[in-house]
């Protein structure tokens, strides 16, 4: 019977994800580096565990050998997709991970021929970065074919942010912003541009961030010119043009180490009630250069409940033989409608 590794599995969203995966019938084969928690979780959930570490290729090939497809929990991801994926090279298991970061995204598209010659699918940003906004780009090309220009505007609303995910921003806070132009990635300093956007409710004041469909919205549209913009609180907004200023005195590695370890003491992700009363709300436009312009809206749960459910849905095609080799984005191998499927999505065109 077909089956799939969790690496990251303890962590706050592997955990969401082991107990949507059980609760479907699923039993994935748990892995991470801390065996205690690993063995306290599988026996929570009767499944099997292996514990190593990412640098140990022995170990790593020896439990993918085991499965058909890893689904890669374990960031920041920039340090730890790079061992994951390769291993899924030399032994040919399907690689999936819930990443957000444009580098690792880059990095696999540039595999795309190995993956193709080892007959796996290398599938990053299977969660909430980046299935809806790739959707809902995919969708906005076949509203305008045309589209040379596309604009993504994401508003969270309730829930919070993981030790995890706020890690990750720690680890790549150096790299600023980033946009697309004419094809190419270019960096922009934080805060690089504020626009207004509509999610229903008025407009609502974004900032320029370096989403990850800065990279995967060219793979899935050919769109060449990406923006991607988010609400934030005028006190984060702030923080960002600090950045601007006192960045470079942040980035070394030990002052990474300590605003990483400062985290610790924080809780591990949003409270469970926060999850269910959170949501999403997501706005794409793109134009072309007649100036013609479309835009759609798109609402989905909140971000963490809405990864487990996108990843065991990917997960469940996967092993269903529903995959195509090679790097893909979400909406090349599931189309543009495959978000349309989770509890509390709506889109609309406006």
């Amino acid at each position: 019977m077909k089956n799939f590794l969790i690496y990251g599995s303890y962590g706050y969203t592997g955990q969401l994800i082991v107990e949507l995966a059980v609760q479907n019938g699923m039993q994935p084969l748990l892995a991470g580096r801390d065996e205690s928690r690993l063995k306290a979780q599988a026996a929570q959930y009767g499944l099997d565990y292996r514990a190593f570490d990412l640098s140990n290729s022995a170990a790593l090939d020896s439990a993918l050998g085991e499965v058909d497809a890893v689904l890669h929990c374990a960031g920041p991801f920039v340090l730890t997709f790079r061992q994951m994926a390769e291993a899924c090279l030399r032994t040919k298991r399907h690689y999936v991970d819930i990443s957000g970061e444009i580098e690792g995204f880059e990095a696999l598209a540039a595999l795309d021929e190995q993956a193709k010659s080892a007959g796996i699918m290398l599938l990053p940003g299977a969660g909430f970065d980046v299935v809806p906004t790739d959707c809902l780009a995919a969708h906005l090309q076949t509203r305008l074919p045309s589209a040379t220009h596309l604009r993504l505007f994401i508003r969270t609303v309730g829930a919070g942010v993981s030790r995890g995910t706020a890690k990750s921003g720690i680890e790549n806070m150096q790299r600023g912003g980033r946009i697309r132009r004419q094809g190419k990635i270019v960096s922009v300093p934080p805060a690089w541009k504020m626009r207004p956007a509509d999610f229903g409710r008025g407009p609502v004041q974004t900032v320029s961030i370096g989403w990850g469909d800065v990279s995967t919205a060219y793979y899935s549209t050919g769109i060449p010119n990406v923006e991607t913009y988010m609400a934030f609180p005028r006190a984060m907004v702030n923080g960002l043009y600090l950045l601007r200023w006192f960045g470079p005195l942040m980035y070394s590695r030990p002052v990474k180490n300590l605003l990483k370890s400062l985290l610790n003491i924080a809780p591990p992700g949003p409270a469970e009630e926060n999850r269910k009363r959170g949501l999403a709300l997501i706005v794409g436009e793109v134009s072309d250069t007649t100036g013609r312009t479309v835009r759609s809206r798109l609402q989905t749960s909140e971000g963490y409940s809405f990864t487990a459910q996108t990843t065991v849905e990917i997960m469940r095609r996967m092993l269903a033989s529903d995959w195509k080799a090679g790097f893909q984005t979400p909406s090349q191998v599931y189309g543009a409608d495959f978000v349309l499927q989770f509890p509390k999505v709506k889109r609309e065109d406006l």
